[in-house]
């Protein structure tokens, strides 16, 4: 392992060992200790702190693959195709065997012990004063953040796993179940929150730190892991055993603090802006504009990898880029590992293995558009696309075939991106969290037209001093004042929700019926539509089914899938959710 990082070398050092800790053919944890470098050669200053942290997230883009098939393909929204292995057949019915690679948690504890073991030498350079406290909190932070974050998507999908904070000498030291303690998931989150809430530093790494940098071509501010977010997602993921309030609450505060990120009245990250409706430069379902009448339609609609909604999954790293990501990954020709997702996508110089399921596709053109009446959600048309007579999802391959072609315009470089925190899902999980602690109405406002739609007062139509603001405490107060007389341009005023922003109808909420099962239902429903092959989707139905002690909710919808898509396993797998076997086996 070369890692003589100077300050002068991490431009050129940094992705060399994200290639060397990203791929497969030398494992930290397979070479013997004779073979290691003298630790003093490994870890002498923050230089070469910064490249074993960068080492760490180009580990985890190996997780990529198997994080989406097991969150989406197991869900509802993923489809398999004729050309599918039997290992996806398998993900898909919910019957994965101790050999399926999907179902391996091998992978996953990898990468827990690499960051155990950066953990423990950071903790050495500490001591011995090779990192200032301000330099060693913002790293060691981090990588608690990340194992943190890696445990729960384990969690999630194996159910039990064991909880080893020690850097072991090989991953297969994991496997002896009599050193190390199991956890169920409960307990898992229970423990993580209590070690990713003691971190002394949770904040972005500031833009002076030296890992925000520029290495071969991008900007790494938005490489790690937002421990705010990942402590919301905990909080929430506790909510849902507690049945607690005041879990619900402090996710809810934790959010709240990532979507004030920009303290600017004028400000617009991560708050889901109105769109730009003359020259569509926005991250909303947008239609051009010539005039018309009727421009709101399908074939009026900005689809392109600059402007509108769809661009936010081709773009480069400016500042609409910044308005909705919070964390994402590259893959590049320069570094290992390969993108996988153009062989599980694409039918255009990919294996075509999944596609988006008949009960997503339904959903999609069962919305109807807020100008018209019109049935159909552009974010259906730009999530998937029909390539070839075939249903082909989109969103991870606009930066590899040709925007107005659909031909691939890199075929050997095979670019791509893993989409893994951004704005649409902050504001969802907010609303979750702020409608299980009573904000009824506010998570509607975010999930459909936004704070000021919704807390207008109708007796003030002009003067909105006193108007179009929660009038609630932390972590519930919002202000999206937009008046004249006086004039008012408040913090929260371009919000437009999740809806909103999609040029959609708002869902009423039934008379008489139960508004915080109503409203989570619109939430849930709302995730499909907006995230969906993110990797969010499994996660977010089995959170639901907990907290409402009700396996039938993810059944049903899995059995939906696989009924509409002429399978013929469709009860059988829905028998076996309803017996709340949700969880894979953990062996490799």
């Amino acid at each position: 392992m070369k890692s003589l990082v100077r300050k002068k070398q991490i431009y050129i050092v940094a992705l060399p060992v994200m290639l060397l800790l990203g791929s497969g053919c030398k494992k930290m944890f397979d070479i013997q200790p004779e073979q290691n470098l003298d630790r003093e050669q490994m870890y002498r200053d923050v230089y070469d702190a910064d490249a074993a942290v960068l080492g760490l997230y180009g580990k985890l883009l190996n997780l990529a693959e198997q994080q989406v098939v097991l969150n989406e393909l197991r869900a509802d929204l993923m489809d398999v195709t004729s050309n599918a292995s039997e290992v996806l057949k398998e993900v898909n019915e919910h019957t994965v065997t101790l050999e399926n690679p999907y179902a391996n948690p091998k992978p996953f504890f990898e990468t827990i012990l690499n960051c155990n073991d950066v953990i423990k030498n950071f903790r050495i350079m500490y001591t011995d004063k090779k990192l200032s406290t301000e330099q060693f909190q913002q790293r060691y932070g981090d990588v608690v953040a990340l194992r943190s974050w890696v445990y729960l998507q384990a969690g999630i999908q194996f159910g039990t796993v064991p909880y080893i904070t020690d850097a072991l000498e090989t991953v297969d030291a994991v496997k002896d179940e009599s050193r190390f303690t199991r956890l169920g998931l409960e307990r898992l989150i229970d423990t993580l929150i209590k070690t990713t809430d003691s971190i002394p530093y949770k904040d972005p790494y500031t833009a002076t730190t030296s890992l925000v940098t520029i290495v071969d071509g991008y900007n790494t501010s938005k490489f790690f892991i937002h421990k705010k977010c990942l402590l919301g997602d905990l909080y929430l993921w506790r909510s849902a055993f507690t049945k607690s309030a005041a879990d619900a609450r402090t996710a809810a505060q934790y959010y709240k603090d990532v979507m004030n990120t920009d303290k600017s009245d004028a400000g617009e990250t991560y708050r889901v802006k109105y769109s730009e409706v003359l020259s569509n430069s926005d991250l909303a379902i947008g239609y051009y504009n010539d005039g018309r009448v009727n421009q709101y339609n399908e074939n009026a609609l900005v689809n392109s990898n600059s402007l509108g909604w769809r661009s936010m999954f081709a773009r480069a790293q400016d500042g609409l880029y910044n308005q909705e990501w919070i964390w994402m990954l590259y893959f590049d020709k320069s570094f290992a590992p390969k993108n996988p997702f153009i062989n599980l996508f694409s039918n255009r110089g990919g294996s075509y293995l999944v596609k988006p399921s008949q009960t997503a596709i339904t959903a999609w053109n069962s919305q109807v558009q807020s100008e018209n009446n019109f049935r159909f959600d552009g974010r259906g048309k730009l999530t998937y696309t029909m390539l070839d007579g075939q249903p082909v999802i989109m969103k991870y391959l606009y930066n590899y075939l040709d925007e107005t072609t659909s031909i691939p315009v890199r075929p050997l470089e095979k670019p791509g991106k893993w989409f893994l925190y951004r704005a649409a899902l902050l504001h969802l999980h907010y609303a979750e969290a702020a409608n299980r602690d009573g904000r009824h109405r506010l998570a509607y406002a975010l999930v459909n037209d936004g704070i000021k739609a919704n807390y207008t007062d109708p007796a003030l139509p002009t003067d909105v001093t006193n108007s179009q603001q929660t009038f609630d405490v932390e972590p519930y107060a919002f202000d999206a004042r937009l008046g004249e007389v006086p004039r008012f341009r408040s913090a929260w005023y371009k919000n437009a929700g999740i809806r909103g922003r999609a040029h959609l109808k708002v869902n009423p909420v039934a008379a008489g019926s139960d508004s915080t099962l109503a409203i989570e239902n619109q939430i849930i429903d709302e995730q499909g539509l907006e995230l969906a092959y993110e990797g969010h989707r499994w996660a977010d139905l089995l959170r639901i089914s907990i907290r409402r002690d009700d396996p039938a909710f993810i059944a049903d919808k899995v059995y939906e899938k696989l009924q509409k898509g002429g399978n013929g396993k469709a009860a059988e797998v829905r028998a076996r959710l309803m017996a709340r076997n949700w969880f894979l086996p953990f062996k490799w």
